[in-house]
């Protein structure tokens, strides 16, 4: 065990324009040379896993620099999807209608964020993609030499609310053809030595954009039937390789519609993942480490609360981060903290929130103030 508190986020980062011009041209059905797709790919991950090592942050990953986003990209992996989906409003941007229509404008909510629809039965359909983002990040990683390095997959359920259901005949059979076919690039991503990062915002975020007139406990059963299908996708794989992502939405909003964390987080922790990367730093979620005064944490679960926010061009001062860092630690045990972001800092490609400078300058402050919480937390244990 580390004698300190250990640094990492949720995985989206700045992608280089490069890059992104490439993306884009692919994206719209404009000329592109696939092979230099690829070589800007592995150019740009591998400086960006150097450049988090450099900065401090112990578990790094390859900043979702192939995924057009954290969950539509599985369109092009698995068989099943086609059309275009509806663009969907979360409830307080529904009841803010001129600041959604702003958000819109200004690109802070991005319609082009919405995938296909599920229209055929979901399977594996290639796995080329998966394979090059393996290749990529086992060579960065072998040139940077990280504490350690973790790869994002979407959860069942996040596909489920992105990509809707329009072949199934219920939800249910949905998520469970989704979990089946995602099962492979779960277990891929383990097979090759990496942690394995769930992203499941449909089990917190999930509630305002499709339960946010229903009583709360019609979304508590979508929290467990979208958890035991994660379960079912997770058998194979021991929980300390997996960590899993729990979000309200990564976007600059009044989230007063938000579901609090003490009316779900008994059904998160059923997931198998060990570690849970959770929002701490935003205003709408920065008390929630009291949730665990009342709460016991599992022996077998690790949190990893957000101690820099992924909406707020704000950079935290260091002893904001320790602070954070400690409230959480002195809860549940400093061993039982890690320190990471509310969310990603680039969350579609070519639209991040936070300015691509000042995100670093961000996971800086976070870098030093785990040092600072560290220090404080390993003295206090020495006295």
């Amino acid at each position: 065990m580390e004698n300190r508190i250990l640094t990492t986020h949720v995985g989206s980062l700045p992608r280089p324009e490069s890059l992104l011009a490439i993306m884009h041209d692919q994206a719209e059905g404009r000329p592109y040379e696939p092979a230099a797709l690829e070589a800007e790919l592995a150019r740009a991950v591998n400086e960006v896993v150097l450049r988090q090592v450099e900065l401090g942050i112990d578990l790094v990953s390859d900043g979702e620099f192939s995924k057009p986003s954290y969950a539509t990209y599985v369109s092009d992996r698995l068989t099943g999807f086609g059309g275009t989906g509806k663009i969907m409003t979360p409830a307080d941007l529904k009841e803010f209608k001129d600041f959604s229509a702003h958000l819109v404008k200004i690109g802070g909510i991005v319609p082009r964020g919405i995938g296909s629809c599920c229209q055929g039965p979901v399977s594996v359909k290639d796995t080329t993609a998966l394979e090059t983002d393996l290749r990529i990040m086992k060579d960065a990683v072998a040139a940077a030499k990280p504490v350690g390095a973790f790869l994002n997959a979407a959860s069942p359920g996040i596909v489920a609310i992105f990509q809707k259901n329009e072949y199934y005949p219920n939800e249910e059979e949905y998520i469970e053809a989704v979990a089946e076919a995602m099962r492979v690039e779960y277990e891929a991503i383990v097979a090759a030595g990496f942690q394995l990062q769930i992203d499941s915002p449909d089990l917190a975020m999930g509630c305002h954009f499709a339960f946010a007139k229903e009583p709360v406990e019609v979304f508590l059963k979508v929290i467990e039937r979208n958890v035991e299908a994660l379960n079912h996708a997770l058998r194979n794989i021991p929980a300390d390789k997996v960590r899993m992502h729990l979000c309200w939405g990564n976007y600059e909003g009044p989230h007063n519609h938000d579901i609090p964390l003490e009316k779900i987080v008994s059904r998160v922790l059923s997931a198998k993942p060990r570690y849970l990367l959770l929002e701490g730093a935003n205003p709408r979620h920065g008390h929630e480490w009291a949730v665990f005064q009342s709460v016991t944490l599992p022996d077998d679960k690790v949190l990893v609360p957000g101690v820099i926010d992924s909406t707020s061009n704000f950079i935290e001062h260091p002893d904001v981060v320790a602070d954070r860092i400690l409230r959480y630690a002195d809860v549940v045990g400093r061993d039982r903290v890690m320190a990471g972001s509310d969310c990603g800092f680039s969350t579609f490609s070519g639209y991040p929130t936070v300015f691509p400078d000042i995100a670093w300058r961000k996971l800086e402050s976070m870098v030093e103030g785990a040092k600072r919480a560290s220090a404080k937390l390993w003295a206090k244990a020495a006295a």
